[in-house]
């Protein structure tokens, strides 16, 4: 009897024993789960009292876009040593390597590529964009040549119906996410104004001389890249359609051919109609809205014209910070500081212009830094951009 009374005592007080501690375990974990759900908030929203130096640096990092060499990587890379030390926002990949004049780039073929964005994102960091220039015709990095699909200019789009174009990027965005892109620096939305422009008209980039089939062709090509959640950046901002000169060579001055209205109709719906995710701008200089800045550097052009007649709230992402026409006229510093205090939030460096710059991260980085140590950049510009690029991530599934 004695035996059977000290068994159930024990069981009782393994069943205690038992309970309290299922009771603590779960007080445990509920609280490592607030708490983990608090750093995912600060992280998200880049919000708090306090920024330690190390959010401030994963910050810059998000806003910077970078160009690089090679057709494969791995864990010792250069370009991945880069991203996972800066926390790079982003790449862009090209097929031809314009400082040695060669090819490739980073593109050969289809498999390649889709291997290459996968060792990307395997080696450094999920979200990191991966972006190209796939506008169609002329200006695709990803050519029927190397075995991808054959996808017609936007002058060739634009002589048919909005319905149309549809249908043609389609299988485009389609490929883009079976690829692993997740960002397309297009549609076009610049007026064909001057036929004879050398890098609008001229390589048949813009849709149409009239901006409403700019706008309707131009809401159809986002169409079916979100049909595939590929996000897009409409350019160049203010409208590059009426230059009679190449940004990329040099400064581009439109203040005598600029058509206001006409150029900016095509941003104004797009925008009304909720379809931007982001906007580039053009490095063209426009007297009478900004003597002294092209638009990339000018608060005239990206707070008083985008955001506050167009009302714009989405990112902005500069044209490549390396062209000629940045280069050649203000200093790496002051440009960089101009860009992010006019607005831009991303600021690409495609390391694909005259020269290459193997140790391109580390320079745009210490430059930012550098800018809001001195006072010249406030925090609080940085945390808003990252809060927009961060936003637009999500929206993406990134």
């Amino acid at each position: 009897m004695k035996s059977k009374y000290l068994k159930l005592l024990f069981f009782f007080f393994l069943c205690a024993l038992l309970s309290f501690s299922f009771i603590v375990s779960s007080c445990k974990k509920e609280k490592t789960a607030d708490t983990s759900k608090t750093v995912i908030s600060n992280e998200k929203t880049y919000t708090g009292t306090e920024q330690t130096s190390s959010t401030l640096d994963r910050m810059i990092g998000e806003m910077i876009i970078l160009g690089f060499r090679g057709t494969e990587v791995n864990n010792s890379s250069g370009i991945i040593q880069d991203i996972n030390k800066y926390n790079i926002g982003g790449v862009i990949l090209f097929d031809y390597d314009a400082p040695s004049k060669s090819f490739p780039r980073n593109i050969l073929d289809p498999y390649q590529t889709k291997k290459l964005i996968e060792d990307l994102k395997k080696f450094t960091h999920d979200d990191l964009l991966i972006a190209v220039d796939a506008e169609g015709g002329y200006v695709n990095r990803l050519k029927a040549e190397y075995g991808f699909i054959k996808v017609k200019s936007a002058q060739e789009m634009g002589k048919n119906n909005p319905e149309d174009t549809f249908l043609e990027i389609s299988p485009l965005a389609m490929e883009l996410d079976s690829l692993g892109f997740d960002l397309n620096f297009a549609p076009v939305v610049d007026v064909n104004t001057n036929k004879d422009n050398p890098v609008i008209g001229k390589l048949e980039r813009s849709f149409s001389d009239d901006p409403l089939k700019v706008y309707e062709h131009a809401g159809s090509f986002i169409d079916a890249m979100h049909k595939y959640d590929i996000m897009t950046a409409i350019k160049h901002f203010p409208g590059h359609g009426s230059s009679t000169e190449d940004s990329h060579l040099g400064l581009v001055d439109i203040t005598d051919t600029y058509n206001r209205e006409t150029e900016l109709f095509p941003y104004r719906k797009l925008i009304e109609d909720g379809k931007v995710d982001i906007i580039m701008t053009a490095h063209i200089m426009n007297t009478d809205i900004d003597s002294g800045n092209p638009a990339t550097l000018s608060s005239r052009f990206l707070q008083d014209i985008l955001r506050g007649e167009l009302n714009y709230e989405g990112a902005i992402v500069s044209d490549d910070m390396q062209m000629d026409a940045i280069a050649t006229h203000f200093g790496f510093e002051e440009a960089i500081t101009k860009a992010i205090n006019a607005g831009c939030d991303l600021l690409i460096f495609s390391n694909n212009g005259s020269e290459y710059d193997d140790d391109i991260a580390q320079k745009s980085f210490d430059t930012i830094k550098k800018a809001v140590e001195d006072g010249k950049i406030t925090e609080e510009k940085i945390k808003i951009a990252c809060t927009r690029i961060k936003e637009l991530k999500e929206k993406f599934g990134i």
